[in-house]
């Protein structure tokens, strides 16, 4: 089978295609035939080497989906022609996160979904909704349970209540259409006046460009009367920190997720944080459990996820570089066929 590893060049990666052997699934395990994968920005930090992580051979992508093709001895929960996505982490199946899956992680320390066929734990893939096709159950595993964690695990969000969300990449897209269908209202940062009308279309309330409003945290608190927002997608790290801070209402969380702007300290004071009695909760995807009661949601909504653009699998590093472009609204998919 055909597979992409993470191949050293020079102080970064590239991509390299490889013919591996087809590995038959020990017990526990499960084979999958992959039929479609998606990117986060966290393959990119992977490929450009932005975070110093050794990577070398590493089969790319945590996220994708396709068919179970052989079972293991002593697994029961699916076997053969079950549609089903992996899960992130491998061995995070309910209660609380422990350091030790980041042991087991894909697309990081164990290899990922950019191949033909993949062999995982069995307690580490799940059903996919019915209606969805491969190339959207793609998009479920890292963005959409990133952004289902936030909002309902761990910021119990409410029907009336306001969201916030930085950015139209894949999380804060499904922020919005996860927070739009539970009731709330959702203001929408971009820096793209187009990306802002995509967002209006899908259900956002209200929206603000932040090249022309840099201080875009006055108009949250404009357009909130003064109360600011209950939840706030924190995807930009320590660059935007501090106006998520400015940002969030008395007693709201803001859903720490990514690290669009570098991976070094936030130069802001915490001080409203305290003032605002307010949450700042650490998100790093989720459990196999949540994936489920995700999808059980999902399979009760029109909801769809918002695919930018499909790349064949002899592309996948033009899909690369369409992430590190900024271009895209929603999720990059490599289709795998």
């Amino acid at each position: 089978m055909r597979a992409y590893v993470y191949e050293r060049s020079g102080e970064t990666y590239a991509l390299a295609m490889q013919e591996r052997a087809n590995r038959r699934p020990g017990a526990g395990e499960v084979s999958v035939r992959v039929r479609a994968a998606s990117l986060n920005y966290r393959d990119l930090v992977a490929l450009r080497n932005k975070a110093g992580r050794d990577v070398g051979g590493r089969i790319p992508l945590s996220d994708g989906a396709g068919e179970v093709v052989a079972v293991g001895d002593g697994v029961t929960n699916v076997r053969p022609g079950d549609r089903v996505a992996g899960c992130f982490f491998q061995t995070w199946e309910s209660g609380p996160f422990e350091m030790s899956a980041h042991k087991n992680d894909l697309g990081g320390t164990l290899d990922g979904m950019l191949a033909e066929e993949v062999v995982l734990r069995a307690g580490g893939v799940v059903r996919i909704p019915s209606s969805y096709s491969f190339e959207e159950a793609a998009c479920l595993p890292c963005a959409a349970l990133t952004a289902w964690q936030s909002l309902v695990e761990r910021a119990a969000l409410k029907k009336g209540q306001t969201v916030l969300t930085l950015g139209t990449g894949g999380v804060s897209v499904f922020a919005l259409q996860f927070a739009t269908a539970m009731g709330a209202r959702v203001i929408v940062t971009s820096s793209s006046d187009e990306k802002l009308a995509k967002a209006k279309a899908l259900g956002g309330a209200e929206t603000i460009n932040y090249r022309t409003s840099p201080e875009w945290e006055k108009e949250v608190w404009r357009l909130t009367e003064g109360r600011g927002a209950d939840v706030v997608i924190e995807v930009g790290g320590p660059g935007t920190l501090g106006k998520s801070l400015a940002s969030v209402a008395p007693g709201g969380t803001i859903a720490l997720i990514g690290v669009l702007t570098g991976f070094g300290p936030p130069d802001t004071t915490l001080f409203p944080l305290m003032a605002k009695n307010a949450n700042l909760c650490g998100i790093y995807v989720g459990s196999r459990m949540q994936f489920e009661a995700m999808n059980a949601f999902l399979e009760t909504q029109p909801l769809r996820p918002v695919i930018d653009r499909v790349f064949p699998f002899v592309d996948a590093a033009k899909a690369f570089d369409y992430l590190e472009s900024g271009d895209h609204f929603g999720k990059i998919v490599v289709a795998i066929d």
